[in-house]
């Protein structure tokens, strides 16, 4: 470890809970360089929904790599790309209905989000960007002014402008806003609301502790987006390629958003990889107005269709996501049920479930325990107070049920060592 402190920023963070070295992974598991085993239900942040290493994506990889295919291409024409677009039209964007351009703004989620944002200021001709409470889209600083987190929000330096935040669903005492408050200030000129350019908006927020938003909530979102005539962009990046049993998180909810940002599992490989989607007559970029070095990752189109080929040509995976889901659901739910005492609630839809708990380091305590006997997870919330589920989709029962069998064992320790003397 020495080497890691002596030269590695202090602002590491996932390797403070998990002070082990790992060089191996497959599937389900990752190893460190003893060779013990970890089941994996963090998958890198939800970037590695179809595990790690997955054999019918590292052949299509190894085998573009041997070739001396084109690594690194800007925005140039490749037969990566155009296998990628292609493949993504056919199994994604036709079967829905959704007519979307496709730009690729950069290697990672932050890098669509700004572009989704700049390109809704510019459509528009407006500046402000309606967020929600515990949202969090990104660490750059278009990304924080829209982030509710206030440490990381504190990070940026300066001011974060050029926002505005309105309660999440059951944000209020558990309560549903039906967007009174919203609609009110649109309507009052003498509200300081500037008429908003977008709302940008997550369906199941991730980091803000696994907060779902309702089907009809979201609905009655888009209505209002459309009545005021304000860009709706839904940022899919944790919770898009199927994390919540569709491809689309939002597709439970009947919507079609204006904008839609896909990043970490859009490779299928953990391969840097973005997509920022809009309806096509929203695409008013000059050429070369947003722009970036790796905006052409080819190995990561590669392993992005041979992930859309395997997965998404019919609807096995999402009826198998769903059904992982509910078993996930009830087996947290007993837990929680156990310990009602430390305030423990289940949260979630799909294969993104969270147990969270009222008394104050539980969680990290719960995910502690967890690393000793074999199983990695983060903590999410604004607190910390929410112990984060994010398996890869295609972890089999048992490997769940082992997993669950952890965080049962994990929970009852730490609710043990919480308890006063």
């Amino acid at each position: 470890m020495e080497i890691f402190d002596r030269l590695e920023s202090e602002v590491r963070s996932y390797c403070r809970s998990w002070p082990v070295v790992f060089n191996e992974a497959r599937g389900s598991y990752i190893y460190d360089e003893s060779g013990r085993p970890y089941l994996d239900f963090f998958a890198g942040a939800g970037s590695l929904n179809y595990g790690h290493n997955h054999p019918e994506l590292k052949s299509k990889l190894i085998e573009y790599l041997m070739s001396d295919s084109i690594v690194h291409s800007l925005d140039a024409y490749s037969t990566a790309k155009r296998d990628f677009l292609q493949t993504f039209s056919e199994t994604i964007l036709e079967p829905r209905g959704l007519d979307y351009k496709v730009q690729f703004p950069g290697p990672a989620g932050n890098n669509a989000v700004e572009a989704a944002l700049k390109l809704a200021r510019k459509y528009t001709g407006r500046e402000t960007i309606v967020s929600f409470t515990k949202g969090f889209h990104g660490m750059t600083l278009g990304a924080l002014a829209v982030t509710g987190n206030s440490m990381k929000r504190g990070g940026a330096g300066v001011p974060l402008s050029h926002a505005a935040t309105m309660p999440f669903d059951n944000y209020m005492d558990g309560q549903t806003p039906d967007f009174l408050w919203l609609r009110s200030l649109l309507e009052d000129s003498g509200s300081g609301l500037d008429r908003p350019a977008a709302v940008i908006v997550e369906t199941v927020q991730g980091e803000g502790g696994i907060n779902v938003a309702s089907a009809e909530w979201l609905r009655g979102l888009a209505e209002l987006c459309e009545e005021y005539e304000l860009l709706l962009i839904v940022d899919d990046i944790q919770m898009g390629c199927g994390r919540t049993g569709p491809f689309f998180s939002f597709e439970e909810a009947g919507i079609k958003p204006d904008i839609v940002t896909l990043s970490k599992s859009i490779s299928g490989y953990g391969n840097p990889m973005a997509l920022t989607l809009f309806k096509r007559e929203l695409d008013v970029w000059e050429p070369g107005e947003h722009n970036g070095t790796f905006r052409g990752p080819n190995p990561a189109f590669v392993t992005g269709t041979a992930a859309l080929n395997t997965f998404w040509r019919d609807d096995e995976l999402q009826k198998a996501t769903v059904a992982k889901g509910e078993l996930i659901e009830a087996r947290l739910s007993a837990i929680a049920e156990e310990h009602a005492d430390a305030g423990a609630q289940v949260r979630g839809r799909g294969m993104a479930r969270g147990l969270a708990f009222e008394r104050e380091d539980l969680a990290n305590e719960v995910s502690r325990e967890a690393f000793e006997r074999g199983l990695l997870l983060e903590t999410s919330g604004p607190e910390d107070e929410v112990v984060k589920l994010l398996p890869p989709l295609t972890a089999t029962e048992q490997e769940l049920e082992q997993g669950l069998d952890i965080i049962a064992e994990a929970t009852r320790a730490a609710v043990k060592v919480a308890q006063p003397a």
